[in-house]
Order: C-alpha cells, then structure tokens, then sequence
C-alpha cells in the first residue's frame, strides 16, 4: 500500500544548468511528522551520504530558512529552483506499508544526490506552518543519521518509542527487528541471552557517550534508541 509520495523534476547529473523542480506530492502528516515526514527523512538520509560534506552546512541553514518562511536566494546547493519542469527528467521517491512494515523505494539513477536532498526539503517548504517546523527537524534529525535507512532509522526519526512507531501502522514484530539490529544482534536472527544483551548494552552506551567519542548532537537519540531496544529485547 502506498503511504507516501515525492516526485522531483530535475536536470541530468552532467546537464552544465543545474535545475531542479517539485512535481506530484502525496504528504500526509497525520500524526507528525506523518508518513510523508518519514519519506521526506528517508530522502534526506538516503542520498545526503553521496553529497560533498562541504554542502551539509547550507544545507541545515536551508532547513531552517525555509522553516522560518523566509526568501531563498537561488541558487542553493549549486541548483536553481524553477516551476517550469520542460526538459526536465522525473524521478519518485516512495514510502510503502508492506506485511506490516514500512519499505522506502528510492529512484536514484536518473538525478543527483543534491537534488533529491533539495527535493524533500522544498517539499517540507511547501507545508503548512505548523506542520512544517516539525518536518524540517525530522529533516535535521535524518541529516545526523549515520546508519542504514531501515527499521532503526524509522525509530530513531520518531523519537525511538514502539509505540509512536506503532501509530504510523508499523508490523507488531518490527520492533524486535529493529532492536536486534540497534544492538548489533541482527546477523544472529534471534534474541541472545539476557546476560549478552546486558553487557551489550553497557558497551554501546559507553560508546555512544560524548566522554568515549560520542557526538555531542547524537549522543541523546543514541541513548534513548538503546535504552528501547534493551527494553525490547528483555521483554
């Protein structure tokens, strides 16, 4: 079943005019930041790892521009934002409900990493005010994420809590997937012992902490998902 949808009209990667454009959306922000926060993150998350790091500066300041209404000069990220889509490729970006879980299918061969990052946060742009502000900080909260785009990303976007997940009609049995792999037990493909898991645990916390080389910004988040996951997996 179709969640989400985000289509993005943009030059070829090696056109000498870089453009990019919104086509078709279908956002729905039920239950913020809602499906279409989820896609919009997923984006994000999903291509900003094959963009030059020396771009993700004016990248949050966008987010934030955008948050706040105001004016954006173009062009940002080295692209031009236009209306007019003539000459333009397509490519779409979806977020699916399927066996009870949520699946991204992501369109990456015919654009640039830039211009679907671009894409998803103009889409956020484009929102209501009060929806907005929470769809740019899921778009920051995705712009941090260092891991895959899966289960543990989805947690981690809404806040690491099965239950806010739940509301977003994820599968019952998601949740202990998602901890095995938060916990590095995913390649095992069942739950360890309760004494494994524990001492676990205790070194992915000390790992995570800002005192052992955890990032400062990360360090909350990080700590909160491995919390849930132990909870999971103990249960």
């Amino acid at each position: 079943m179709l969640l989400a949808e985000l289509e993005v009209f943009h030059s070829r990667p090696i056109a000498p005019t870089r453009r990019v454009a919104l086509g078709q959306m279908n956002l729905p922000t039920d239950t913020l930041p809602g499906h279409g926060g989820v896609l919009l993150g997923g984006v994000v998350a999903r291509f900003k790892g094959e963009m030059d790091p020396d771009l993700y500066p004016d990248i949050f300041a966008l987010t934030r521009e955008l948050d706040y209404g105001m004016r954006i000069p173009q062009p940002r990220l080295r692209h031009r934002l236009q209306q007019d889509v003539v000459g333009l490729s397509s490519s779409v970006q979806r977020l699916h409900q399927s066996n009870g879980e949520l699946v991204f299918e992501f369109e990456a061969d015919k654009g640039a990493p830039e211009q679907f990052v671009l894409g998803a946060i103009y889409a956020a742009g484009e929102l209501p005010k009060k929806e907005r502000a929470v769809i740019m900080e899921t778009i920051r909260k995705s712009l941090r994420w260092m891991g895959p785009v899966g289960p543990s990303f989805i947690f981690h976007l809404l806040g690491g809590s099965a239950s806010s997940v739940g509301s977003l009609s994820i599968g019952s049995g998601d949740p202990l997937v998602w901890a095995l792999e938060v916990m590095g037990f995913d390649e095992l493909g069942e739950t360890p012992e309760k004494k494994i898991i524990q001492t676990r645990f205790r070194d992915l916390l000390r790992d995570a902490h800002p005192d052992h080389g955890g990032a400062d910004d990360d360090a909350a988040d990080r700590i909160t998902e491995l919390r849930e996951a132990r909870r999971i997996l103990l249960t």
